[in-house]
């Protein structure tokens, strides 16, 4: 099992009381390294940095050059919900880096996971929501103009809507992307995807469940995408605190089962990226996305 990670993910100094719960990534990672079974069967990995000229590929020249350099408005900082720091931007072109090393290695291996990513809220010139560079929709991007792949679907399952990729990519008609996501949740002004499935609230697992193998089965079949970018957002579970659905733990694992057993029997390549999850008892939260890696153990050992 290919994992890609870095100490950085968890290094982010944040006010006290801070919403985003930024030790899971670590905790994660170390519940990884200690499982007796899991942790002989991973590869760690770590890619370089995401570079400008790759952040380039989805976002303005003028929104990189100021992320980067610490000139970001106020008001635009606040908007992404993290104070600016030296850390922050290192943290921020580590991960968009193993995503893409994720993706790469995904096509070289059949599925890589980053332990990190999912920054589905970044639009081109802006960030928001915890979210600074599209990391999926940069590599997404940049597989298609390097040859790497025809056509790539990104397959967003955090209770968020992926706005921002939506908007970076639709004009993009070799990638496609498709949300399923909570009808009232964050962002209120919803962006068009190539397949939008909005839930309602309290969605419960068997209706998330069937409406999952039917959107995914129906995109499978028409676009037959050569590569499934996947964020696998932990945020869909009823405990979230920043959710709408009520999803159980147990169907968040059938949910990354479901996407990985149809990824495996099409041959199509699966990189997955965390998402959100967002729960004060970081033990819980941990939970939902250790089911992902349970999932890719279970799928692709043999």
């Amino acid at each position: 099992m290919n994992v890609f990670y870095h100490p950085l993910y968890s290094a982010l100094p944040l006010p006290a009381h801070h919403r985003f719960p930024i030790h899971k990534y670590r905790l994660l990672y170390e519940r990884l390294l200690a499982d007796p079974e899991l942790g002989k069967a991973v590869h760690l990995h770590c890619a370089e940095p995401a570079t400008k000229e790759q952040l380039a590929r989805v976002h303005t020249p003028e929104y990189i050059n100021d992320f980067i350099g610490g000139t970001l408005p106020a008001s635009a900082q606040k908007r992404i919900g993290f104070p600016h720091s030296d850390t922050l931007v290192a943290r921020t072109l580590q991960s968009v880096g193993n995503s893409l090393g994720a993706a790469y290695c995904a096509l070289e291996h059949g599925i890589a996971v980053n332990l990190a990513g999912g920054y589905h809220h970044a639009f081109a010139g802006h960030g928001s929501g915890y979210c600074i560079f599209n990391d999926l929709a940069i590599a997404a991007r940049e597989l298609i103009q390097k040859g790497r792949a025809d056509t790539v679907l990104l397959l967003d399952l955090d209770v968020h809507q992926g706005d921002g990729s939506a908007s970076i990519l639709g004009d993009d008609a070799d990638i496609i992307t498709l949300s399923l996501h909570g009808e009232q949740n964050f962002p209120r002004l919803k962006q068009s995807s190539d397949y939008d499935f909005p839930l309602p609230t309290g969605c419960d697992d068997a209706l998330y469940l069937d409406t999952l193998e039917t959107a995914l089965n129906l995109v499978l079949r028409l676009h037959q995408p050569d590569i499934i970018l996947y964020n696998a957002g932990a945020d869909v579970v009823s405990e979230d605190e920043l959710g709408t659905l009520s999803l159980s733990l147990d169907a968040v694992r059938q949910r990354d089962s479901l996407v990985m057993d149809m990824a495996k029997q099409r041959s199509i390549p699966l990189c997955c990226a965390l998402g959100g999850g967002y729960q004060r008892n970081l033990t819980r939260v941990v939970d939902v996305h250790w089911q992902l890696l349970l999932s890719a153990y279970h799928t692709y050992k043999e």
